[in-house]
């Protein structure tokens, strides 16, 4: 037998020995039943409701209530100075809080949003002032200054800790000098007064209760803006970056690229702010941005909690009560002492803020409970 021979005797026998597999039909795709759609869209829905706990429910009530059952100075003059303050806090609380990053510029990005709606809108100020509409000039005001934003984030990124701080505090003051001594475009020491205002069918929005409620809607907006954002992705990877930025660096996450998304987006918040402030005060002026204006964002996120978003609100609350009731328990000229007292007592007992001092205090309650209340509340 030739050697072609024995190969094609023995490729047959194989063949013949190994075992047949059949490869089952493909089954046609099928679309899930119309319950297991519902169940999948209906999902998200019901996780979100699944956190809602009855003070949530409270304190949505309370606050939307507040404006009917307190005075127009309680409504103007606190709530909504509060909620516009707080949304300017709360830019900070996510840079810091969440990103590790402290800047002292959040206050400038908010003047230079306010500003933005006096140069594109009509203020008193004819010969600068652009006059276009309100909408328009709000929404390219917030334009210009979350872009601000994102390039002191670009500038101040590649370092950390006081080195950050400087750099921010650096371009807030020059923001400032720039504001004051600038006549051509910012007006100068004088700023601008007469702002206009948004007025939707024949109502003026800064009446105190519509005033309230277009900054209620803002910092609600804000708020669930940064809940989401510190559980999305982007946020978990901005937290992981606070903690280790070279091991996140290692992994593949541009560190860098994530730090300056995180200045814009509290740029955002900073802007809306400070447009609530313009149209609050009426004018923008230099004062708004001085170095007192950014020192007290910071006592306001600091007071309230870093940690937690609605911390900044709390902080904003407590800080407007001192400054219109200073006069009444101290001397007017001794608030910045009342407020640095307050600030340093918090950060040596409390470095969580008010919120981390009261988290404090339920848990030492819960422990000084007996066996049998704690299964009576259970």
């Amino acid at each position: 037998m030739s050697a072609a021979q024995w190969r094609r005797a023995m490729n047959s026998a194989a063949a013949a020995a190994a075992p047949t597999v059949r490869v089952p039909p493909a089954r046609p795709r099928t679309a899930l039943p119309t319950s297991a759609a519902n169940e999948v869209a209906t999902s998200w829905w019901t996780r979100w409701f699944a956190r809602i706990r009855a003070r949530h429910v409270v304190v949505l009530v309370a606050i939307v209530v507040y404006p009917f059952v307190a005075s127009p100075f309680f409504a103007y003059q606190i709530g909504a100075q509060a909620l516009a303050l707080g949304l300017i806090a709360l830019s900070l609380t996510f840079l810091g809080g969440y990103g590790g990053m402290v800047s002292l510029a959040q206050m400038s990005v908010a003047g230079l949003a306010g500003y933005g709606v006096a140069i594109f809108g009509t203020s008193s100020a004819a010969a600068i002032s652009l006059g276009w509409p309100w909408w328009l000039a709000t929404a390219l005001a917030i334009v210009v200054a979350t872009a601000f934003a994102a390039a002191v984030g670009w500038l101040s990124v590649r370092t950390e800790g006081i080195y950050t701080i400087m750099i921010t505090l650096a371009i807030g003051v020059a923001f400032f000098y720039l504001a004051q001594q600038n006549y051509t475009v910012f007006n100068g020491f004088q700023g601008f007064s007469k702002l206009g205002v948004p007025e939707v069918l024949g109502v003026e929005s800064r009446d105190p209760v519509p005033f309230y409620f277009v900054a209620l809607a803002c910092a609600l907006a804000g708020y669930f803006l940064v809940k989401h954002l510190v559980r999305a992705p982007f946020g978990i990877a901005l937290q992981g970056i606070r903690d280790n930025p070279r091991r996140m660096a290692s992994l593949g996450y541009a560190v860098t690229a994530h730090r300056v998304a995180a200045y814009a987006v509290s740029g955002l918040l900073a802007a809306v702010g400070g447009v609530l402030m313009a149209w609050y005060n009426g004018r923008i002026s230099p004062g708004t941005v001085n170095l007192s204006a950014m020192i007290s964002i910071l006592i306001i996120a600091v007071l309230g909690g870093m940690k937690h978003p609605i911390g900044a609100f709390v902080g904003a609350i407590v800080y407007v009560l001192l400054q219109n009731f200073a006069i009444d328990l101290f001397v007017r000229e001794r608030f910045n002492l009342v407020i640095g007292a307050g600030f340093l007592a918090i950060v040596l007992f409390s470095p969580d803020g008010l919120l981390g001092l009261w988290a404090k205090l339920r848990s030492s309650l819960v422990k000084t409970q007996t066996p049998q209340q704690t299964r009576r509340q259970l």
